[in-house]
């Protein structure tokens, strides 16, 4: 592999100078504050802080609710996940097999994902309208009375149905790519070698597609954890006291509504720690079972 060589030794650190700035001043610095307040009882309006140590820890770990909402955004994470997955990976494989209308069919796929998370749940609250909505209508038909913002089940279904809407199309982009990329001598080899479509994808095509499959679980599994916000803050109406919510949009009803600066605080480090495990146990046991050649 060739090297670069610089004329000038600062050169590189110069370049390097503007995206560490970013990361510092979005990420360090943030971070390092929301530590430094998790041990700190905060005074809303700013005019002083008392040291408790980890008394805001201890509040959090003794709080019901709190045990709740992080049980709740487990389930709601693994359901997001592994529907997002199955479903973009299965419309990657119909995709891959259309002969006419290929372009219109994936670019109708592709188009959700230019839909910010705010407008997705907007719309899927519109689907979901106790009044006009057609899913609502459609529930009707076999007896299900869906109550979305009132009944704790009916919202947290709602909530999950838009969130893997939402992360589909990205998710179908990925995979569609990794099936494109596979060499066509090697799947008319294995379609020789096993008649089975079923076995020959599970065995061979799969397998191949593993590195975009790791990829794309550690992006759903943050999308589900973080970017879900403007979903959940749209199909709640900021009414959280009986819907089901998760810890991202906790730490924000605490510390903006709430103005309890040093829980919220303390709720962000303790997700930001449980989302640096999970990164490390994916990449630690997960990424063994990935093949890269």
């Amino acid at each position: 592999m060739k090297r670069v060589q610089f004329s000038r030794p600062l050169l590189p650190y110069l370049l390097l100078l503007p995206q560490m700035a970013v990361v510092f001043i979005f990420f360090y610095w943030p971070s390092a504050q929301a530590i430094q307040s998790s041990f700190y009882l905060e005074d809303p309006f700013g005019f002083g802080s008392s040291f408790v140590g980890l008394d805001n820890y201890r509040d959090i770990f003794a709080s019901s609710e709190y045990l709740k909402i992080a049980n709740f955004t487990v389930l709601f994470t693994v359901l997001v996940t592994v529907f997002s997955l199955a479903i973009g990976l299965l419309l990657a494989v119909k995709a891959d097999k259309v002969l006419r209308g290929a372009s219109a069919y994936k670019t109708l796929l592709i188009s959700v994902y230019a839909v910010a998370p705010p407008v997705a749940g907007l719309i899927g609250v519109m689907f979901f309208d106790q009044h006009v909505g057609p899913f609502v209508k459609l529930a009707a038909m076999f007896g299900w009375d869906m109550k979305v913002g009132i009944n704790y089940w009916d919202t947290a279904i709602t909530m999950i149905t838009i969130a893997v809407w939402k992360q589909i199309p990205y998710n179908f982009i990925f995979f569609l790519s990794g099936l494109q990329g596979i060499p066509a001598s090697i799947v008319e080899a294995a379609s020789i070698d096993c008649r089975s479509g079923f076995r020959r994808f599970w065995t061979v095509v799969l397998p191949l597609l593993s590195p975009t499959a790791f990829f794309l679980l550690i992006i759903n599994v943050t999308y589900a954890l973080f970017d879900t916000f403007g979903i959940i803050d749209t199909t709640v109406k900021d009414k959280a006291a009986n819907n089901p919510i998760t810890l991202v949009y906790k730490v924000y009803m605490d510390g903006f509504r709430g103005n309890d600066l040093g829980g919220s605080s303390a709720q962000s480090v303790i997700l930001m720690i449980v989302v640096l495990v999970l990164t490390f146990f994916q990449f630690r046991f997960i990424e063994r079972r990935v093949h890269y050649n």
